[in-house]
């Protein structure tokens, strides 16, 4: 047989996962050359047994064919969870004793895309992990081909069983609108729900790759409208919106207001930091300063850390942190759970939450303090001058004596609120947002931001469209 080797496309190895236009970036042979250099890079490190995972969409059974094909010849024994949500899959590297695992999901991408998450013992595989693995396919540095094994494995019973296991629940009986969006998580949210106490009702259940409802991102208020109205029309508690692999969540109180994930970050970290005294609760730059200072005041250490959900999954493990969320609906809790991001379990717990609550989750939003903020604008930047510009940007704010927090880019501090500035890691994008007490702060801190991109030869963003309230 002839030598392996394989080239990628090179706009498909990203940050966080491999990720493509199926029939144009991505196709079977890539597929298959990722199983061959993954399941080398498992061998190499002492394993021998794969987690594989797929999403609803079209392209998937084929792509997983060739992605189980590659592993099985790098002598893998492949244990095939099926179409289901992502966590699920990660559930399934735990509850099957996998030593790495792969799901074939397009995410919330539009329908022609797909892609690969990946980890590698309990831990993400990404960065320098995926240029090593592209890096590996080009020079075929794989081990010797073996034949190894695959077996379908239905872990879907005790993945819910154990999610279920998390709810204490209360008195009180919820009325929920749930929204899977035609993702993968939609058998798995219609028997969840069946198994809650309280009245579900389920839309969109159905797993299907066109997505034929709308979009399914749950953080964009144009693909909830359709939750909002069910929830008004049923009078229902909440709404929760999953994405089209179900690791990020979308809620919606009973009033139809959507909660941003810091937000619902809040609620979740005042019930963990319960048991958790002076816990480490870690959000994303672009997270709201009331999260911050409501973390504080619930006797929380709360911890501003970069955007990517790999990111802040490895700062939780470094940090032994319990709860930690993004804006962009990613949750992760490692209190009583795996600390990997997973909608379906944060949906059982704020249902617990709620359900021993004498408050509704209408009132708890209404009681968080009021600011006002952009939304999150994202403006192209060439991908060889994205990094160069935060670093001009830096440079400017500290001769200015600025305070300014650099974690990711540069939040920069002032007594009317924060602004942000941030290169995309997945993208050739910068990223910003602004936040303040009051509409005249907020133009101010908007005017300061135009100020420095302009200094650094870029247009100011687009900031039409509605402040968010927040």
């Amino acid at each position: 047989m002839a030598a392996f080797s394989h080239s990628f496309d090179k706009t498909s190895l990203r940050e966080y996962d491999i990720r493509g236009i199926v029939g144009k970036t991505l196709h079977p042979a890539d597929a298959f050359a990722i199983g061959r250099v993954f399941g080398t890079i498992i061998s190499r490190a002492g394993g021998s047994r794969v987690a594989v995972g797929r999403d609803g969409r079209l392209s998937s059974p084929e792509l997983e064919k060739s992605l189980v094909e590659g592993l099985v010849a790098s002598g893998m024994e492949v244990v095939r969870v099926g179409c289901g949500p992502t966590p699920m899959l990660y559930f399934a590297s735990y509850d099957q004793k996998a030593d790495g695992a792969v799901m074939l999901t397009g995410s919330h991408n539009p329908p022609d895309y797909n892609g690969f998450k990946m980890m590698i013992g309990k831990k993400p595989f990404f960065g320098k992990d995926i240029q090593q693995l592209g890096a590996m396919a080009a020079a075929g540095d794989v081990v010797a081909e073996a034949k190894g094994s695959s077996r379908e494995v239905d872990v879907s019973e005790a993945y819910l069983a154990r999610m279920l296991q998390d709810y204490g629940g209360g008195a009180k009986k919820l009325t929920v609108v749930w929204d899977p969006g035609n993702g993968s998580g939609g058998e798995i949210t219609a028997r969840l729900a069946a198994k809650l106490p309280g009245k579900h009702i389920v839309i969109n259940e159905k797993i299907d790759g066109t997505f034929p409802n709308h979009h399914p991102d749950p953080t964009v208020l144009k693909n909830l409208e359709q939750i909002i109205a069910k929830v008004l029309e049923t009078k229902a508690d909440l709404g929760i919106a999953f994405d089209g692999d179900a690791d990020r969540i979308g809620v919606v109180d009973g009033n139809g207001h959507m909660l941003f994930g810091d937000q619902l970050l809040v609620v979740l970290a005042r019930d963990v930091l319960k048991n958790h005294p002076g816990g480490t609760i870690i959000a994303d730059v672009k997270a709201s300063q009331v999260l911050f200072d409501e973390v504080k005041k619930a006797g929380g250490t709360p911890l501003m850390w970069k955007t990517g959900h790999s990111l802040i999954k490895q700062k939780m493990a470094e940090t032994g942190s319990p709860l930690a969320g993004e804006m962009s609906g990613h949750t992760f809790f490692a209190d009583k759970w795996y600390g990997f991001d997973d909608a379906p379990y944060t949906a059982v717990r704020l249902l617990d939450i709620l359900a021993r609550s004498e408050e509704s989750l209408a009132e708890m939003h209404d009681a968080l303090p009021k600011v006002l903020n952009t939304p999150e604008l994202r403006f192209d930047c060439e991908e060889a001058r994205k990094f160069v510009v935060i670093e001009e940007v830096k440079a400017r704010l500290a001769a200015e004596g600025a305070q300014v927090q650099a974690v990711d880019g540069v939040r920069v501090l002032s007594d009317d609120g924060w602004w942000l500035l941030r290169a995309s890691n997945t993208q050739a994008v910068l990223v910003a947002r602004a936040e303040a007490k009051t509409e005249a702060g907020l133009e101010r801190l908007k005017a300061q931001l135009v100020t420095q991109l302009e200094a650094s030869g870029l247009a100011a963003p687009d900031f039409s469209g509605q402040n968010a309230g927040h």
